[in-house]
């Protein structure tokens, strides 16, 4: 006696173009009456004025006659490469974004850890970390600016009169200057950041720490080869941010000056791109001159942050690191302010 085993076969017939149109829903189509005002809003004031900024950079545009701009090619970029106010400010953007960036991620992941034990009032610390984020930058930066004044400031008060050294002039001269304007970015963003390495900590897997600690690592052991390795992704998301923000900065070299004037100081000692892009549209009225600044710092964004991606990407195929997505746990960071 044979035994016989029918494989049974399903053939599905061939769709045709009209057997889809009968499976489409009418309901189908509310995804894309949902998604479509984002993409309008996003298309009306992203996609147009980035569009419009560059048709404005080649082109002699000024306020007083906006209507008839004539076409200069690539002239505001060889007059921006040409003047000196630019290199100025190029310099003086990399070195305020040195000076405020380091020492602010440094802070922020002390921060973090320090919040990640368990110790008294982790809560009130988490939602004070926050107060300088949400201050007013406008309120802020005047405050500062009363701290490093020459002659009544609380700063230069405490070096005379107290450490009996010289007074600085944290505004006429170069470095002093830049450090104060640094000073007022890593006072307000520290906070954040540290709120998003807490977050990344906490998606940590306890067990990694567990079996640190049977092996005999120290706290510090275990933060150096359990913690910073498994806050990679987010250290290269905050660097990706903060070199985006130290690129644009401009609001507090422009209200740190101490006549009001978007120069950076009388010598230009602090005076950044963000800065001059608002010197030369608004107090020179060159918008073509404007936009094609904008333009540059678009370009030297895009190459920044790529450069620190390619490095990082680098450094982790180096040492044996599997690729893991640039992300933020969400989850977790609900969970730092509570």
């Amino acid at each position: 006696m044979t035994l016989t085993h029918s494989r049974r076969t399903t053939v599905r017939p061939r769709e045709t173009s009209k057997t889809r149109r009968r499976l489409r829903r009418p309901g189908s189509y509310a995804a894309y009456a949902y998604v479509a005002p984002f993409f309008l809003i996003f298309g009306a004031f992203a996609v147009y004025p980035w569009l419009d900024t560059a048709w404005v950079s080649l082109h002699d545009t000024r306020l007083t006659t906006y209507g008839h701009s004539h076409y200069v090619g690539f002239a505001n970029y060889r007059n921006l490469f040409g003047h000196t106010f630019f290199w100025n400010a190029l310099k003086n953007t990399f070195s305020i974004g040195i000076i405020s960036t380091v020492p602010q991620l440094l802070m922020a992941l002390g921060i973090a850890h320090l919040l990640n034990t368990r110790m008294r009032g982790r809560t009130f610390f988490r939602v004070a970390l926050l107060m300088p984020y949400a201050t007013s930058l406008a309120a802020a930066t005047v405050i500062f600016v009363e701290l490093f004044g020459v002659d009544f400031g609380l700063i230069n008060w405490i070096l005379h009169s107290g450490l009996h050294l010289g007074k600085i002039d944290w505004q006429g001269s170069k470095w002093p200057s830049q450090i104060a304007v640094s000073t007022i970015v890593t006072w307000r963003w520290t906070g954040y950041n540290a709120l998003i390495y807490l977050a990344g900590m906490q998606a940590i897997d306890e067990s990694l720490y567990e079996a640190a600690a049977i092996d005999g690592a120290s706290r510090w052991r275990q933060f150096l080869h359990v913690t910073i390795p498994g806050l990679r992704p987010t250290i290269l998301f905050t660097i990706v941010v903060s070199t985006i923000g130290a690129a644009q900065l401009f609001g507090e070299p422009l209200l740190y000056d101490p006549i009001g004037q978007p120069q950076g100081g009388t010598s230009g000692y602090y005076q950044t791109l963000g800065v001059l892009m608002y010197q030369q549209g608004w107090t020179n009225d060159r918008l073509g001159l404007a936009a094609a600044t904008a333009w540059t710092m678009f370009v030297i964004i895009v190459l920044a942050v790529g450069l620190n991606t390619y490095l990082v990407r680098r450094r982790e195929r180096r040492s044996g690191i599997s690729r893991r997505p640039l992300n933020v746990p969400a989850a977790g960071a609900l969970e730092a302010i509570r």
